[in-house]
């Protein structure tokens, strides 16, 4: 007979499999227009069983922006942090997230860029988590920045806040392009342009032998 443990492991496993769905199909549809009905349809499970997790629309966004920055941070965020501290390590997360936006992984690309568009003159709890993340995101590029100076490695006067928008505009630009154009060299733009704008401000040739 089985245990109470194994079946609230089993619904944990279920409900981590549908938000990986909602938010693959966040990025074709829309956060907005994720319903119970599409998502059930494309998971393979029943609308009552999804009620069972998330008893209204936005109660399944805010967890599909969760799951969605709990997805980023292992896919794109801690194998950057491997690298060694410094201009090394900001590079890394930044070549970490092209090449997961790139990988097909997600159909729309990037989560986020696709819903913070989406959402932005849509007040609520939902533009909210998704403007923390946003925050979060260009917080954590700072710190590298500002690391990378520390170091020795990045010049002195560059303005962290201002170089973290430049990053992620590069690839921002380069989720909303690749959807419409050719993909592959949209991606090698965005990567060639940030390996220039780090080269340029860059006090050690870490980065120089990079393709």
């Amino acid at each position: 007979m089985p245990t109470v443990d194994g079946r609230l492991l089993r619904g944990e496993r279920a409900r981590t499999a549908t938000l990986d769905v909602a938010v693959g199909l966040a990025t074709e549809s829309g956060l907005d227009g994720l319903s119970f009905s599409q998502l059930a349809e494309r998971a393979g499970v029943s609308k009552s069983g999804l009620f069972a997790h998330w008893a209204t629309k936005e109660e399944l966004q805010l967890a599909a922006v969760a799951h969605a920055e709990q997805r980023f941070t292992e896919v794109v965020v801690r194998p950057a942090l491997r690298a060694p501290r410094g201009i090394r390590r900001l590079w890394a997360l930044q070549e970490s997230r092209l090449a997961d936006m790139a990988s097909g992984a997600l159909p729309g690309g990037c989560f986020f860029t696709n819903a913070q568009f989406e959402f932005t003159v849509r007040p609520g709890s939902v533009r909210d988590a998704l403007s923390a993340a946003l925050a979060d995101w260009h917080t954590l590029l700072e710190r590298l920045i500002a690391e990378a100076v520390e170091l020795g490695e990045l010049r002195a006067d560059v303005p962290a806040a201002q170089l973290a928008f430049e990053l992620n505009a590069l690839g921002t630009a380069a989720v909303y392009e690749s959807r419409l154009l050719r993909a592959d060299e949209i991606y090698t733009y965005a990567r060639t342009a940030a390996l220039q704008r780090l080269r340029g401000l860059a006090l050690v040739p870490y980065l120089e032998d990079l393709p």
